[in-house]
């Protein structure tokens, strides 16, 4: 009897580490496809390759179109694929994760299921935000208060750096030219930091809905995560940008952050800062201590035991 066709998927060892690899791509308006080890975007201007391996997230964006070979590529890469709208300002869906075990998820799940450890967790976001603070005895609403203050503050702050006037945050979700320029830059930042810790969360297994201080939405862990970054990349870049005037805005926005993410080492820090986040036991890397075709099944309380075996001699029928 002969093995199962296709091509053998590569062993954990070979892929790249998520905090190694580039932050994100998007593509839009081209045919995506396989050539070897590469993925491939081809328009009216040519083909480029793009290695897999080391691709953290594809943004696939409007007029695209993605061959079976591809996303076989993609998956066996542990590159996630991200099905976004114009602009990459809205999210639609992803594909499959790095993670080869649900070590990290089943940590979130127990930690945010708890009031006492989600507790814990969201002060130690809020903390992660304010150095030298001690938030270990604020409440919920001292610590929004406080992240409130600390963002408008980070507004008037870039708005006066750049020469720019500011009021306050103004966008449409279903409009994106409708807002200023800054306002644009914003919304494109802010979308552009969403997508690189999407791809990271998903990428180490964990649940983009099971949020600390976000909850209630699909992407509530990703808002979470996301916010730790927000005043220190997205707000200045947005200011920046909008200040020197480009006619495609979003476009420019996103290359200044894709610049600023690979800079400052951001797919590191966010794979770091959610071990960290999730429990000292986590914070080895990305399942390297597990097994990856390891299947267990839960035996009562904290044990388990193989999967892949018959256990029908346990029982007197």
């Amino acid at each position: 009897m002969g093995g199962v066709p296709g091509v053998r998927p590569p062993d954990l060892s070979e892929l790249t580490r998520a905090q190694d690899r580039m932050t994100f791509l998007y593509l839009e308006r081209c045919v995506i496809h396989r050539d070897a080890n590469a993925i491939t975007a081809t328009d009216d201007r040519g083909t480029v390759h793009i290695p897999a391996a080391s691709l953290g997230a594809l943004l696939l964006g409007p007029g695209t179109n993605v061959s079976h070979a591809a996303m076989t590529l993609l998956a066996e890469s542990g590159s996630t694929a991200v099905w976004v709208g114009e602009h990459a300002v809205r999210y639609y869906a992803h594909g499959r994760s790095l993670a080869r075990s649900s070590r990290l998820l089943l940590a979130q799940a127990e930690l945010v299921t708890n009031q006492s450890s989600r507790l814990r967790v969201a002060r130690e976001m809020y903390a992660m935000r304010f150095p030298g603070e001690d938030t270990s005895a604020l409440t919920m609403q001292q610590l929004r208060g406080r992240e409130g203050a600390r963002v408008r503050r980070c507004y008037r702050d870039q708005a006066a750096l750049h020469g720019i006037a500011w009021d306050k945050r103004r966008y449409d979700p279903d409009d994106f030219s409708s807002g200023d320029p800054v306002n644009q830059a914003l919304s494109a930042a802010t979308t552009a930091l969403y997508g690189l810790v999407h791809a990271v969360v998903v990428a180490l297994g964990c649940s983009p809905g099971l949020g600390f201080v976000h909850t209630g939405h699909v992407r509530s862990f990703v808002f979470d995560i996301a916010d730790l970054y927000k005043a220190e990349h997205a707000i200045p870049c947005a200011f920046e940008t909008a200040a020197a005037g480009y006619a495609d805005i979003g476009a420019e926005t996103r290359r200044a952050m894709r610049e600023r993410f690979r800079d400052g080492r951001l797919l590191e820090r966010c794979s770091h800062d959610i071990h960290r986040l999730l429990g000292p036991e986590t914070a080895h890397g990305v399942d390297d201590d597990v097994e990856p075709q390891v299947v267990r099944l839960w035996d009562g309380g904290t044990k388990t035991v193989a999967g892949g075996t018959s256990w029908d001699g346990e029982v007197d029928w």
